[in-house]
C-alpha cells in the first residue's frame, strides 16, 4: 500500500495532479451528499470510477483515490472490455492491476456491442449500461472526459448543424455520472497521469480516422488553432457551458407549457418554445430518432389551421382534430 500513501500525500502530489484531485473532490461537493430525487435519495457512500485504460481515466482513478479519502468515501473502479479488439481481455487485466497497484478495487466487466446507431454509438450505449449496472445505488460513477473531448462535441454538434442542446455539449452531471474533469486539458490530465506512474494503453481507435471525433482532433481542432490562434478549444467549451444554461432554461419553460397537444396553447407560444413542448410531447408519446424537420412539421400543424391534418414521424402519426393534436403509435415511418 506504499503507492495507494504516495497518493494520498499532498506534499507528494505536483501541480497536474493536485489539480485533478481538486476537480474530483470539487465535482462531488457540488453534487452534493445524496444520490438521487428527494424521494429515493440515498446517502453517498463512494465513487465508481469508469476505467478504459487510457491516460485521462487513470488520473481520474488517482485524482478519485485522493479526494475520496480525504471525504471519507469509498473508491472503486470498473473496465469495461468491449472485446471489439484482439487483446482487450489484456488491456483491461493490466488496467486492473495498476489499479489494485495503487489501492484501487477494480473489477472488468464484458459486454456485447450490437450494431445500432453504428460502432460508436452501440458500444458507448453498452458500456453507459454496464457501468448503471455495476454501480451500487450509493456510488457516484465518474467519467473522464476532459475540456478537449467537450470541445470535439461541440466542433461534431455545430457540424451536424444542430441547436443549442447539441452545442451544450457533455453535462459535468447527469443522473448519477459525473464528469469532474470537464475543465481541465487533455495534456494536462496525461502529465498527472505520468506523475503518478501509470502505463496507459493507447486504444487505436484513437488513431483510426474513419471516426469523426478522430479527425475532429486530429485534423480539424489543429487547422483552427493555426488559422485562428490558440485557445480554441477552450472556446468551444466555453460555448457548451454558455448554450447548456440557455437550453436548460428554454426546457424548462417548456416543461411547464401546460397542455402541448393543445393547438391554442403551442400558437400562443414563441418559436423556439413551441418546437421543445412539441419534442419533448413526441417523445414521452413514444417517439425516437426525431429531426428538425418532423418537430417542425408537428408544430406547424398545431398553428395552421388550414391544409395537412396528419404528420408521420418516426414511431408515431399526429393528426389534427379540431384544435387538438392526438397519436397514432406505429403508424409513422421507421427511422
Amino acid at each position: 500500500m506504499a503507492e495507494a500513501r504516495g497518493l494520498m500525500a499532498r506534499r507528494a502530489l505536483g501541480p497536474a495532479q493536485w489539480a485533478v484531485a481538486e476537480a474530483v473532490g470539487a465535482a462531488l461537493d457540488a453534487a452534493g451528499p445524496t444520490i438521487g430525487d428527494r424521494a429515493g435519495a440515498v446517502p453517498a457512500a463512494g465513487v465508481l470510477v469508469a476505467v478504459s485504460g487510457g491516460a485521462d481515466s487513470l488520473a481520474l482513478a488517482a485524482g478519485a483515490f485522493v479526494a475520496t479519502r480525504r471525504r471519507g468515501l469509498g473508491c472503486r473502479a470498473v473496465t469495461v472490455d468491449h472485446g471489439l479488439q484482439p487483446g482487450s481481455d489484456d488491456v483491461a487485466r493490466a488496467a486492473v492491476g495498476q489499479l489494485g497497484e495503487w489501492g484501487v478495487p477494480g473489477q472488468i466487466v464484458r459486454v456485447a456491442v450490437g450494431t445500432a446507431g453504428g460502432l460508436e454509438a452501440a458500444a458507448r450505449a453498452a458500456r453507459y449500461a454496464a457501468l448503471a449496472r455495476t454501480a451500487a445505488p450509493d456510488e457516484w460513477v465518474l467519467l473522464g472526459h476532459t475540456l478537449d473531448d467537450q470541445a470535439e462535441t461541440v466542433l461534431l454538434g455545430l457540424a451536424r448543424g444542430s441547436g443549442t442542446r447539441s452545442l451544450a455539449g457533455m453535462p459535468a452531471r447527469r443522473g448519477r455520472f459525473l464528469r469532474p474533469l470537464l475543465g481541465l486539458r487533455r495534456v494536462l490530465v496525461a502529465e498527472a497521469a505520468a506523475a503518478w506512474g501509470a502505463a496507459p494503453h493507447h486504444d487505436p481507435h484513437n488513431e483510426d480516422r474513419r471516426f469523426a471525433r478522430v479527425r475532429v482532433r486530429a485534423e480539424a481542432l489543429p487547422v483552427l488553432e493555426t488559422a485562428l490562434g490558440p485557445g480554441i478549444a477552450e472556446a468551444l467549451a466555453r460555448t457548451a457551458r454558455l448554450a447548456r444554461a440557455d437550453a436548460d432554461l428554454l426546457d424548462a419553460q417548456a416543461a411547464a407549457v401546460g397542455d402541448p397537444a393543445d393547438c391554442a396553447t403551442l400558437a400562443a407560444l414563441p418559436g423556439p418554445l413551441r418546437t421543445r413542448a412539441v419534442k419533448a410531447w413526441l417523445e414521452r408519446s413514444g417517439a425516437a430518432d426525431l429531426r428538425e424537420a418532423h418537430v417542425a412539421a408537428v408544430a406547424d400543424l398545431a398553428v395552421q389551421r388550414r391544409g395537412r391534418r396528419e404528420v408521420d414521424v418516426p414511431g408515431l402519426r399526429v393528426t389534427r382534430r379540431g384544435d387538438r393534436l392526438e397519436v397514432v403509435a406505429g403508424e409513422g415511418p421507421t427511422a
